[in-house]
């Protein structure tokens, strides 16, 4: 097993009672890891790919690897589990009709201002992933490039301390002046509507 956290995979094997080796195959080291994992796989062995949450390869380690097993024609079997944007795009109440996912903004104000100014016009629903110590940020950043539109904020899906917040970004904005952001976010964004 590649895993991006091997802790936290280890302790979901040992609840299942499973024994097999595990591998840490995380964004730092993916690149140097693929190598020996795509040789693995040419020798014969199976190889399960697992994220510390999500799908591996949306916004997680993974892409690289698969990119390099398919070039060398090696079967990829993906199996389905929960994704952040999808189960994030349902509970928000926001058009699932069409949508468009881009993963972080990135992390200078630039960066982030560059990629909004870019989905400014995008009709269709916006799908983002943030960190908390850069959501207070990137609330002001959103109203003030895209308006004040209608967004849901997700954390924790499907966990104990599942939290959905949704109204304009103005009104987001004000929860998230009263509390200090925990967990892994993805917003959910009303794409720009007719006027």
């Amino acid at each position: 097993i590649a895993c991006e956290d091997t802790r936290h995979t280890r302790k979901l094997l040992s609840h299942y009672d499973i024994h097999t080796s595990v591998t840490s195959f995380y964004q730092q080291n993916q690149f140097k890891k693929a190598p020996y994992l795509i040789n693995c796989l040419e020798n014969g062995q199976d190889i399960a790919l697992v994220s510390k949450a999500g799908t591996p390869g949306i916004s997680d380690p993974g892409y690289y690897l698969i990119r390099e097993a398919v070039k060398k024609e090696i079967r990829i079997v993906p199996i389905p589990g929960p994704t952040a944007l999808i189960i994030a795009l349902v509970a928000s109440g926001i058009s699932m009709e069409s949508f468009v996912f881009e993963g972080f903004l990135g992390r200078s104000k630039a960066e982030r201002k560059k990629k909004l100014n870019q989905l400014k016009e995008e009709k269709r629903t916006i799908i983002l992933y943030e960190a908390p110590h850069r959501i207070k940020k990137i609330l002001p950043e959103i109203r003030e490039i895209l308006g004040d539109r209608h967004i849901a904020i997700t954390r924790e899906l499907t966990k104990k301390f599942e939290e959905i917040i949704r109204g304009k970004v103005s009104e987001v904005e004000a929860v998230f002046l009263k509390k200090e952001p925990r967990g892994e976010f993805t917003l959910v964004i009303e794409g720009k509507q007719k006027p």
